[in-house]
């Protein structure tokens, strides 16, 4: 199978557990939505790029914005607009790979999210025309939302749930890319491209986008994530309210496992 196919199948077989993994990391769910409702409001027109099961979708049109979903994983698409249909929300959903967004017309939407293509596509040409395809279809103005796994995110993974990996010699190459200060494209939970905190930027620039934030999706709070959760509910808040206002400062991006930047689609002169 090529890299595609490997996305799909992995992606396909593992809807419910896909669905949870917000569940398990609220707090990269819960601020990351705080950023993007600072732009998304009800009535807006987004484009939920590589949304899988759904939950970003769900979460904004409850509050109201027309939202379509399209995903590589059809299994994906399926799951959320199941899951819309139960809790009376409306949603569109097609199938789409990120590269070809043929099935929209220009300058459709209001926003546009692509928070997962960009963990899996390996080669830099692919990431280049997924986010040319994302601006295509984005009105001017518009703001487009694009995530991205860290390159130290394996790193806090392996620390965390599996101290002893380091003493495997596959984990030991991965862990060494710390080391090297490099990009990692490999084998990580599927086919995936890691990024340098510092190559976020600079990726960015031959675009039309004015930068209106890159932050840290879970601030200084990864590391003691499933500590704090244990926690009540005013204590969890307190924390992501304080996390907040940091989460954009450059000395804490390292500590990461996902970076969302957001910018404003500039006008053709």
């Amino acid at each position: 199978m090529d890299s595609v196919d490997v996305v799909r199948k992995f992606y396909d077989e593992t809807v419910n557990y896909e669905w949870q993994r917000l569940e398990r990391h609220q707090v990269e769910f819960e601020l990351s939505k705080r950023y993007i409702t600072r732009y998304v409001g009800p009535n807006d027109k987004v484009l939920d790029l590589g949304g899988g099961p759904g939950k970003y979708s769900l979460h904004l049109s409850q509050l109201g914005s027309e939202m379509t979903l399209a995903d590589l994983s059809q299994n994906n698409v399926n799951f959320a607009l199941n899951k819309a249909q139960e809790l009376g929300l409306p949603l569109n959903g097609l199938q789409a790979d990120c590269r070809d967004l043929s099935a929209f017309k220009d300058e459709q939407f209001d926003h546009v999210l692509c928070m997962g293509p960009m963990y899996h596509l390996m080669e830099e040409n692919d990431r280049i025309t997924t986010i040319n395809e994302c601006l295509r279809v984005l009105k001017p103005n518009g703001t487009l939302i694009v995530s991205f796994v860290s390159s130290y995110s394996f790193v806090w993974d392996y620390l965390i749930r599996n101290p002893s990996k380091i003493l495997e010699e596959e984990s030991r190459s991965q862990l060494n890319a710390i080391v090297e200060d490099k990009n990692f494209i490999g084998l990580g939970f599927s086919e995936n491209f890691f990024i340098r905190p510092k190559d976020v930027l600079s990726f960015f620039k031959p675009f039309r986008l004015e930068r209106l934030h890159l932050l840290n999706c879970e601030s200084f709070l990864y590391l003691r994530e499933t500590e704090l959760l244990s926690q009540p509910p005013e204590v969890v808040r307190a924390w992501l309210d304080l996390a907040e206002q940091v989460c954009e400062r450059e000395d804490i991006l390292s500590l990461a496992e996902h970076f969302m930047f957001i910018g404003r689609k500039q006008k053709e002169d």
